[in-house]
């Protein structure tokens, strides 16, 4: 009865080996660092309304962002646009 359990024994050694060694492979290999494009400058509100200004320092873009309530709840309305270069 010594030689089954042996047999079982290794075979859930060289399984647990298996597990180990399948468990990096099944991770994605690929690594992306994404980081924000728009960088946050500056807040207002006034009334019910606010509006965030958002800058990308790669392109010269700015965003601004205008939140107002509705019914339904609150509207974002963003606007980009590019910033004129300096002469």
């Amino acid at each position: 009865m010594k030689q089954p359990v042996r047999i079982a024994a290794g075979l859930a050694a060289l399984a647990a080996v298996a597990v180990l060694f399948a468990a990096p492979l099944a991770r994605s290999q690929v690594q992306v660092q994404i980081q924000p494009a728009f960088l946050p400058i500056g807040t207002a509100a006034a009334g019910a309304s606010s509006t965030a200004w958002f800058h990308d320092p790669s392109s010269a873009r700015v965003m601004a962002c205008q939140a107002t309530p509705a019914p339904a709840g609150p509207v974002i309305q963003c606007s980009v646009t590019r910033m004129p270069e300096r002469p």
